[in-house]
Protein backbone atom coordinates (compact mmCIF):
# COMPACT_ATOMS: atom_id res chain seq x y z
CA UNK A 1 0.00 0.00 0.00
CA UNK A 2 1.20 3.11 -0.90
CA UNK A 3 2.22 5.89 1.51
CA UNK A 4 -0.08 8.29 -0.08
CA UNK A 5 -3.07 5.75 0.06
CA UNK A 6 -2.78 5.30 3.95
CA UNK A 7 -2.70 9.01 4.46
CA UNK A 8 -5.37 9.38 2.87
CA UNK A 9 -7.37 6.05 4.35
CA UNK A 10 -6.39 7.76 8.26
CA UNK A 11 -8.26 11.00 7.11
CA UNK A 12 -11.15 9.38 6.04
CA UNK A 13 -11.39 7.34 9.58
CA UNK A 14 -10.74 10.15 11.82
CA UNK A 15 -13.32 11.49 9.91
CA UNK A 16 -15.70 8.41 11.24
CA UNK A 17 -15.43 9.71 14.95
CA UNK A 18 -14.23 6.46 15.90
CA UNK A 19 -11.01 7.62 17.76
CA UNK A 20 -12.96 10.54 19.36
CA UNK A 21 -14.26 7.89 21.78
CA UNK A 22 -12.58 7.16 25.31
CA UNK A 23 -13.13 3.05 25.45
CA UNK A 24 -11.66 3.30 21.85
CA UNK A 25 -8.82 5.02 22.69
CA UNK A 26 -8.40 2.59 26.07
CA UNK A 27 -8.21 -0.03 24.00
CA UNK A 28 -5.56 0.43 22.01
CA UNK A 29 -2.99 1.57 24.38
CA UNK A 30 -3.66 -1.23 26.16
CA UNK A 31 -3.11 -3.27 22.74
CA UNK A 32 0.25 -1.29 22.59
CA UNK A 33 1.12 -1.97 25.90
CA UNK A 34 0.59 -5.59 25.86
CA UNK A 35 2.54 -6.00 22.39
CA UNK A 36 5.56 -4.07 24.35
CA UNK A 37 5.86 -6.67 26.90
CA UNK A 38 5.21 -9.57 24.65
CA UNK A 39 7.91 -8.57 22.37
CA UNK A 40 10.17 -7.16 25.32
CA UNK A 41 13.04 -9.82 24.60
CA UNK A 42 12.61 -9.01 20.78
CA UNK A 43 13.04 -5.22 21.76
CA UNK A 44 16.40 -6.21 23.59
CA UNK A 45 17.75 -7.90 21.10
CA UNK A 46 17.21 -5.57 18.04
CA UNK A 47 18.05 -2.46 19.61
CA UNK A 48 21.69 -4.56 20.63
CA UNK A 49 22.04 -5.47 17.50
CA UNK A 50 21.79 -1.72 15.96
CA UNK A 51 24.58 -0.55 19.07
CA UNK A 52 25.26 -2.54 22.02
CA UNK A 53 22.51 -1.28 23.95
CA UNK A 54 22.16 -3.26 27.20
CA UNK A 55 18.96 -4.98 28.29
CA UNK A 56 19.05 -2.90 31.57
CA UNK A 57 19.68 0.54 29.55
CA UNK A 58 16.73 -0.43 26.96
CA UNK A 59 15.09 -1.00 29.63
CA UNK A 60 14.99 2.10 32.25
CA UNK A 61 15.76 4.42 29.05
CA UNK A 62 13.80 3.32 27.10
CA UNK A 63 10.71 0.62 27.50
CA UNK A 64 9.87 2.18 31.34
CA UNK A 65 9.07 5.26 29.42
CA UNK A 66 6.60 3.65 27.33
CA UNK A 67 4.68 1.73 29.68
CA UNK A 68 4.62 4.19 32.06
CA UNK A 69 3.30 6.96 29.84
CA UNK A 70 0.71 4.47 28.78
CA UNK A 71 -0.29 3.95 31.77
CA UNK A 72 -0.65 7.54 32.73
CA UNK A 73 -2.88 7.96 29.90
CA UNK A 74 -5.15 5.24 31.00
CA UNK A 75 -5.69 6.29 34.26
CA UNK A 76 -6.04 10.30 33.58
CA UNK A 77 -7.90 9.75 30.52
CA UNK A 78 -11.33 10.83 31.34
CA UNK A 79 -9.99 13.57 33.17
CA UNK A 80 -7.81 14.85 30.38
CA UNK A 81 -10.92 14.89 28.20
CA UNK A 82 -13.35 16.23 30.47
CA UNK A 83 -14.54 19.86 28.74
CA UNK A 84 -12.60 22.10 31.59
CA UNK A 85 -15.36 24.69 32.81
CA UNK A 86 -14.28 28.31 32.59
CA UNK A 87 -14.95 32.05 34.23
CA UNK A 88 -17.45 33.48 32.10
CA UNK A 89 -16.95 37.34 31.90
CA UNK A 90 -19.83 39.90 32.61
CA UNK A 91 -20.56 41.00 29.27
CA UNK A 92 -21.27 37.53 28.26
CA UNK A 93 -23.71 36.62 30.52
CA UNK A 94 -25.84 34.81 31.11
CA UNK A 95 -23.23 31.82 29.94
CA UNK A 96 -21.10 29.05 30.10
CA UNK A 97 -17.75 29.13 28.75
CA UNK A 98 -16.09 26.08 28.64
CA UNK A 99 -12.57 24.83 26.71
CA UNK A 100 -12.56 21.10 25.05
CA UNK A 101 -9.75 18.94 24.00
CA UNK A 102 -10.49 17.52 20.41
CA UNK A 103 -8.16 15.83 18.70
CA UNK A 104 -6.43 17.01 15.70
CA UNK A 105 -6.16 14.46 13.04
CA UNK A 106 -3.46 13.18 11.45
CA UNK A 107 -0.07 13.38 12.76
CA UNK A 108 3.14 12.33 11.57
CA UNK A 109 5.71 11.56 14.36
CA UNK A 110 9.65 11.17 12.93
CA UNK A 111 11.77 9.46 15.41
CA UNK A 112 14.65 9.49 16.70
CA UNK A 113 17.79 6.53 16.47
CA UNK A 114 19.46 7.65 19.57
CA UNK A 115 16.27 6.91 21.80
CA UNK A 116 14.58 4.77 18.94
CA UNK A 117 12.02 3.63 21.04
CA UNK A 118 11.68 6.29 23.41
CA UNK A 119 11.86 8.79 21.14
CA UNK A 120 9.32 7.12 18.61
CA UNK A 121 6.98 5.77 20.66
CA UNK A 122 6.29 8.25 23.78
CA UNK A 123 5.21 10.73 20.95
CA UNK A 124 2.67 7.58 19.39
CA UNK A 125 1.15 7.53 22.70
CA UNK A 126 0.10 10.55 23.58
CA UNK A 127 -0.82 11.16 20.11
CA UNK A 128 -3.05 8.05 20.48
CA UNK A 129 -4.29 9.12 23.86
CA UNK A 130 -5.52 12.35 22.41
CA UNK A 131 -7.57 10.92 19.80
CA UNK A 132 -5.46 11.14 16.62
CA UNK A 133 -4.51 9.00 13.90
CA UNK A 134 -0.88 8.65 13.16
CA UNK A 135 1.95 7.52 10.83
CA UNK A 136 5.33 6.65 12.91
CA UNK A 137 8.69 7.45 10.59
CA UNK A 138 11.29 5.78 13.03
CA UNK A 139 14.99 6.89 12.25
CA UNK A 140 16.37 4.50 9.49
CA UNK A 141 19.58 5.07 11.20
CA UNK A 142 18.61 2.54 14.13
CA UNK A 143 17.60 -0.04 11.50
CA UNK A 144 17.27 -2.92 13.02
CA UNK A 145 14.56 -0.79 15.85
CA UNK A 146 12.77 0.55 12.50
CA UNK A 147 11.92 -2.56 11.55
CA UNK A 148 10.96 -4.60 14.47
CA UNK A 149 8.70 -1.45 15.24
CA UNK A 150 7.43 -1.59 11.89
CA UNK A 151 6.61 -4.85 12.22
CA UNK A 152 4.90 -5.36 15.74
CA UNK A 153 2.65 -2.07 15.09
CA UNK A 154 1.82 -2.73 11.39
CA UNK A 155 0.72 -6.42 11.84
CA UNK A 156 -1.44 -5.88 14.87
CA UNK A 157 -3.05 -2.35 13.98
CA UNK A 158 -5.09 -0.87 11.18
CA UNK A 159 -3.00 0.99 9.01
CA UNK A 160 -5.90 3.56 8.63
CA UNK A 161 -5.40 4.08 12.42
CA UNK A 162 -1.49 3.57 13.04
CA UNK A 163 0.80 3.05 10.77
CA UNK A 164 4.83 2.58 10.59
CA UNK A 165 6.23 3.71 7.72
CA UNK A 166 10.06 2.20 7.02
CA UNK A 167 12.38 3.64 4.61
CA UNK A 168 15.44 7.01 4.80
CA UNK A 169 15.69 10.25 3.71
CA UNK A 170 13.54 9.57 0.23
CA UNK A 171 11.03 8.34 2.29
CA UNK A 172 11.18 11.22 4.48
CA UNK A 173 11.21 13.86 2.17
CA UNK A 174 7.97 12.30 0.09
CA UNK A 175 6.56 11.92 3.50
CA UNK A 176 7.06 15.88 4.36
CA UNK A 177 4.84 16.57 1.07
CA UNK A 178 1.68 15.54 2.18
CA UNK A 179 -0.62 16.97 4.57
CA UNK A 180 -0.71 16.39 8.24
CA UNK A 181 -2.69 18.52 11.44
CA UNK A 182 0.49 17.75 13.03
CA UNK A 183 4.19 17.03 12.61
CA UNK A 184 6.71 15.97 15.46
CA UNK A 185 10.07 15.38 15.09
CA UNK A 186 12.91 14.78 17.15
CA UNK A 187 16.46 15.09 15.79
CA UNK A 188 19.01 17.64 15.03
CA UNK A 189 18.53 21.59 14.55
CA UNK A 190 19.52 21.18 10.76
CA UNK A 191 17.06 18.77 9.97
CA UNK A 192 14.77 20.28 11.98
CA UNK A 193 14.79 23.12 9.47
CA UNK A 194 14.05 20.68 6.94
CA UNK A 195 10.83 19.78 8.81
CA UNK A 196 9.56 23.06 9.14
CA UNK A 197 10.25 24.48 5.79
CA UNK A 198 8.39 21.54 4.49
CA UNK A 199 5.78 21.52 7.25
CA UNK A 200 4.65 25.70 6.01
CA UNK A 201 4.38 25.01 2.76
CA UNK A 202 0.97 22.96 3.87
CA UNK A 203 0.89 25.42 7.07
CA UNK A 204 1.68 22.34 9.39
CA UNK A 205 2.52 23.32 13.09
CA UNK A 206 5.19 21.21 14.32
CA UNK A 207 6.60 20.35 17.60
CA UNK A 208 10.20 20.15 16.87
CA UNK A 209 12.52 18.27 19.45
CA UNK A 210 15.81 19.68 19.12
CA UNK A 211 19.59 19.62 20.72
CA UNK A 212 21.74 21.93 21.50
CA UNK A 213 25.38 22.77 23.33
CA UNK A 214 23.14 22.19 27.30
CA UNK A 215 25.93 23.32 30.15
CA UNK A 216 26.17 21.91 33.35
CA UNK A 217 27.64 24.41 35.91
CA UNK A 218 29.83 23.74 39.27
CA UNK A 219 30.65 26.58 42.30
CA UNK A 220 32.72 25.64 44.89
CA UNK A 221 29.29 25.31 47.32
CA UNK A 222 28.16 21.87 45.11
CA UNK A 223 28.72 19.05 46.94
CA UNK A 224 31.67 17.62 44.48
CA UNK A 225 31.58 13.75 45.17
CA UNK A 226 27.44 13.79 44.10
CA UNK A 227 28.12 16.13 41.51
CA UNK A 228 31.21 14.29 40.08
CA UNK A 229 29.04 10.66 40.32
CA UNK A 230 26.12 12.23 38.91
CA UNK A 231 27.33 14.02 35.92
CA UNK A 232 29.64 11.19 34.60
CA UNK A 233 26.22 8.58 34.85
CA UNK A 234 24.31 10.88 32.82
CA UNK A 235 27.36 12.44 30.31
CA UNK A 236 28.36 8.69 29.18
CA UNK A 237 24.78 7.06 29.26
CA UNK A 238 24.76 5.58 26.23
CA UNK A 239 28.01 6.90 25.45
CA UNK A 240 26.90 9.91 25.21
CA UNK A 241 24.65 10.09 22.85
CA UNK A 242 21.82 11.78 24.35
CA UNK A 243 20.42 15.38 23.48
CA UNK A 244 19.63 16.28 27.34
CA UNK A 245 23.46 15.03 28.27
CA UNK A 246 25.59 18.01 30.01
CA UNK A 247 27.45 18.69 26.54
CA UNK A 248 30.49 20.46 28.31
CA UNK A 249 31.60 21.70 32.34
CA UNK A 250 31.79 25.01 33.77
CA UNK A 251 33.57 24.67 36.59
CA UNK A 252 34.87 27.65 39.45
CA UNK A 253 38.50 27.37 39.22
CA UNK A 254 39.62 27.18 42.99
CA UNK A 255 37.56 23.47 43.19
CA UNK A 256 38.44 22.66 39.27
CA UNK A 257 41.48 20.18 40.22
CA UNK A 258 39.90 18.35 42.96
CA UNK A 259 36.91 18.07 40.45
CA UNK A 260 38.47 16.92 37.43
CA UNK A 261 40.23 13.85 39.45
CA UNK A 262 37.00 13.08 40.79
CA UNK A 263 35.32 12.64 37.34
CA UNK A 264 38.26 10.03 36.56
CA UNK A 265 37.44 8.37 39.36
CA UNK A 266 34.24 7.64 38.48
CA UNK A 267 34.65 6.95 34.87
CA UNK A 268 37.34 4.53 36.23
CA UNK A 269 34.43 2.96 38.63
CA UNK A 270 32.05 2.78 36.57
CA UNK A 271 34.51 0.76 33.67
CA UNK A 272 33.40 2.11 30.63
CA UNK A 273 35.39 -0.11 28.66
CA UNK A 274 34.90 -1.80 25.52
CA UNK A 275 33.08 -5.04 26.23
CA UNK A 276 30.99 -3.77 28.88
CA UNK A 277 27.30 -4.16 28.18
CA UNK A 278 26.13 -0.54 30.20
CA UNK A 279 28.66 0.91 27.12
CA UNK A 280 26.83 1.34 24.25
CA UNK A 281 28.79 1.42 20.59
CA UNK A 282 28.91 4.74 18.66
CA UNK A 283 25.79 4.38 16.22
CA UNK A 284 27.52 4.15 12.95
CA UNK A 285 31.09 5.03 11.41
CA UNK A 286 29.95 8.52 10.06
CA UNK A 287 29.62 9.52 13.59
CA UNK A 288 32.73 7.79 14.97
CA UNK A 289 34.77 9.67 12.63
CA UNK A 290 33.41 13.02 13.56
CA UNK A 291 33.50 12.25 17.27
CA UNK A 292 37.52 11.19 16.23
CA UNK A 293 38.04 14.82 14.93
CA UNK A 294 36.94 16.56 17.94
CA UNK A 295 38.86 15.46 20.64
CA UNK A 296 42.31 17.42 20.47
CA UNK A 297 45.09 15.00 21.80
CA UNK A 298 47.04 18.08 23.11
CA UNK A 299 44.22 18.53 25.44
CA UNK A 300 43.32 15.35 27.02
CA UNK A 301 42.52 15.13 30.89
CA UNK A 302 41.56 11.48 30.40
CA UNK A 303 40.57 8.98 28.36
CA UNK A 304 41.54 9.60 23.90
CA UNK A 305 41.62 5.67 23.46
CA UNK A 306 39.14 4.53 20.61
CA UNK A 307 38.38 1.29 18.86
CA UNK A 308 36.99 2.12 15.10
CA UNK A 309 36.20 -1.82 14.17
CA UNK A 310 34.17 -1.62 17.40
CA UNK A 311 32.82 2.23 17.30
CA UNK A 312 34.35 2.26 21.05
CA UNK A 313 35.27 5.95 22.31
CA UNK A 314 36.91 5.75 25.59
CA UNK A 315 35.07 8.13 28.29
CA UNK A 316 37.38 11.58 27.49
CA UNK A 317 37.89 14.95 29.14
CA UNK A 318 39.42 17.49 27.72
CA UNK A 319 40.97 20.61 29.52
CA UNK A 320 42.10 23.87 28.80
CA UNK A 321 38.92 24.40 26.72
CA UNK A 322 38.11 27.97 25.54
CA UNK A 323 34.74 28.75 23.80
CA UNK A 324 36.50 29.36 20.50
CA UNK A 325 37.88 25.45 20.00
CA UNK A 326 36.27 22.80 17.64
CA UNK A 327 34.07 20.96 20.24
CA UNK A 328 32.84 23.81 21.41
CA UNK A 329 31.05 24.74 17.78
CA UNK A 330 28.53 22.15 17.91
CA UNK A 331 26.86 19.59 20.09
CA UNK A 332 29.15 16.35 20.70
CA UNK A 333 26.26 14.09 21.14
CA UNK A 334 29.12 11.56 22.44
CA UNK A 335 31.43 10.35 25.33
CA UNK A 336 33.46 13.27 25.04
CA UNK A 337 33.29 15.74 27.91
CA UNK A 338 35.33 19.65 27.57
CA UNK A 339 36.02 21.93 30.61
CA UNK A 340 36.09 25.40 30.98
CA UNK A 341 37.17 26.87 34.01
CA UNK A 342 35.23 30.50 35.59
CA UNK A 343 35.91 32.11 38.36
CA UNK A 344 32.56 34.27 38.77
CA UNK A 345 29.33 32.69 38.56
CA UNK A 346 27.73 35.90 37.37
CA UNK A 347 29.60 36.68 34.56
CA UNK A 348 29.89 33.16 33.11
CA UNK A 349 26.23 32.69 32.87
CA UNK A 350 26.29 36.16 31.25
CA UNK A 351 28.46 34.00 28.65
CA UNK A 352 26.30 31.49 28.61
CA UNK A 353 23.52 33.73 27.90
CA UNK A 354 24.88 34.54 24.55
CA UNK A 355 25.12 31.60 23.09
CA UNK A 356 21.91 29.75 21.57
CA UNK A 357 19.06 28.47 24.04
CA UNK A 358 19.89 25.24 24.99
CA UNK A 359 17.65 21.83 25.32
CA UNK A 360 19.03 21.43 29.03
CA UNK A 361 20.93 23.32 31.56
CA UNK A 362 22.87 21.85 35.07
CA UNK A 363 23.56 23.64 37.90
CA UNK A 364 25.47 22.27 41.13
CA UNK A 365 25.19 24.34 44.28
CA UNK A 366 24.03 24.69 47.50
CA UNK A 367 24.29 28.41 47.12
CA UNK A 368 21.14 29.87 47.26
CA UNK A 369 21.71 32.98 45.44
CA UNK A 370 23.20 30.75 42.44
CA UNK A 371 20.41 28.70 42.38
CA UNK A 372 17.86 31.85 42.09
CA UNK A 373 20.10 33.50 39.00
CA UNK A 374 20.36 30.58 37.23
CA UNK A 375 16.66 30.20 37.33
CA UNK A 376 15.84 33.50 36.41
CA UNK A 377 18.73 34.33 34.11
CA UNK A 378 18.75 31.56 31.86
CA UNK A 379 16.59 30.44 29.50
CA UNK A 380 16.42 26.85 28.08
CA UNK A 381 14.00 24.14 27.45
CA UNK A 382 14.51 22.31 31.00
CA UNK A 383 17.25 21.15 33.41
CA UNK A 384 18.08 20.20 36.92
CA UNK A 385 19.94 21.72 40.25
CA UNK A 386 21.96 19.15 41.78
CA UNK A 387 21.27 16.82 39.36
CA UNK A 388 21.36 15.40 35.40
CA UNK A 389 18.68 14.10 33.10
CA UNK A 390 16.51 13.40 35.59
CA UNK A 391 13.87 15.94 34.98
CA UNK A 392 12.61 13.48 31.76
CA UNK A 393 11.29 11.08 34.47
CA UNK A 394 8.71 13.43 36.07
CA UNK A 395 5.67 13.08 34.08
CA UNK A 396 3.81 15.92 35.50
CA UNK A 397 7.46 18.44 33.79
CA UNK A 398 6.81 19.71 30.52
CA UNK A 399 9.61 18.14 28.03
CA UNK A 400 11.06 20.54 25.43
CA UNK A 401 13.38 23.64 23.89
CA UNK A 402 13.10 26.96 23.26
CA UNK A 403 14.58 28.75 20.58
CA UNK A 404 17.41 27.14 18.76
CA UNK A 405 16.41 24.18 20.59
CA UNK A 406 13.68 23.29 20.01
CA UNK A 407 9.61 24.43 19.05
CA UNK A 408 6.69 22.63 21.62
CA UNK A 409 6.68 20.11 24.68
CA UNK A 410 5.22 17.05 25.76
CA UNK A 411 5.25 14.26 28.65
CA UNK A 412 1.98 13.87 31.14
CA UNK A 413 -0.89 16.30 30.32
CA UNK A 414 1.45 18.21 28.06
CA UNK A 415 1.43 15.58 25.38
CA UNK A 416 -2.07 15.41 25.29
CA UNK A 417 -2.61 19.01 24.98
CA UNK A 418 0.25 19.12 22.22
CA UNK A 419 -1.87 16.69 20.39
CA UNK A 420 -5.26 18.82 21.36
CA UNK A 421 -6.74 21.94 20.07
CA UNK A 422 -8.24 23.71 22.59
CA UNK A 423 -11.69 24.88 21.34
CA UNK A 424 -13.39 27.55 23.18
CA UNK A 425 -17.10 27.23 23.24
CA UNK A 426 -19.66 30.05 25.06
CA UNK A 427 -23.24 29.01 25.50
CA UNK A 428 -25.70 31.87 25.57
CA UNK A 429 -28.99 31.38 27.71
CA UNK A 430 -31.89 32.89 25.44
CA UNK A 431 -33.44 34.91 28.15
CA UNK A 432 -33.18 38.71 29.19
CA UNK A 433 -31.45 40.00 26.41
CA UNK A 434 -29.90 43.51 26.96
CA UNK A 435 -30.46 45.77 23.75
CA UNK A 436 -27.02 47.61 24.50
CA UNK A 437 -24.90 46.27 21.32
CA UNK A 438 -27.81 46.57 18.71
CA UNK A 439 -28.11 49.22 16.57
CA UNK A 440 -29.18 52.33 16.62
CA UNK A 441 -26.56 53.19 18.82
CA UNK A 442 -26.46 55.85 21.55
CA UNK A 443 -23.85 57.69 23.75
CA UNK A 444 -26.08 56.44 26.83
CA UNK A 445 -25.30 52.49 25.21
CA UNK A 446 -21.85 53.31 24.96
CA UNK A 447 -21.50 54.13 28.47
CA UNK A 448 -23.09 50.71 29.32
CA UNK A 449 -20.67 49.09 27.25
CA UNK A 450 -17.41 50.85 29.01
CA UNK A 451 -18.77 49.88 32.36
CA UNK A 452 -19.19 46.20 31.38
CA UNK A 453 -15.88 45.95 29.55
Amino acid sequence: MEIQEIVSKQKAFFKTQQTKNLRFRKMYLEKLRDLILENENLLYETIYKDFGKSKFDTFTTEISFVLNDIKYYLKNLKSLSKPKKVRTNLANQFGKSRIHNEPLGNILVIGAWNYPYQLSLSPIVAALAAGNCCILKPSEIAENTMKVMAKIINKNFPPEYLYVYEGGIDETTELLKLKFDKIFFTGSTKIGNIVYKAAAENLTPVVLELGGKSPAIITKDANLEVAAKRIVWGKFLNAGQTCVAPDYLLVEESIQEQFLEMLRKNIQQFKYEPQSEHYTKIINQKNFQRLIKLIDQDKIYFGGNSDEENRYIEPTILTNINWKDEVMQEEIFGPILPVISFTNFNLILNEIIELEKPLAAYLFTNNSEEKENFKNKLSFGGGCINDVIMHLGNENLPFGGVGNSGIGNYHGKFGFETFSHQKAVLERATWGEPNIKYPPYSEKKLSWIKRLM
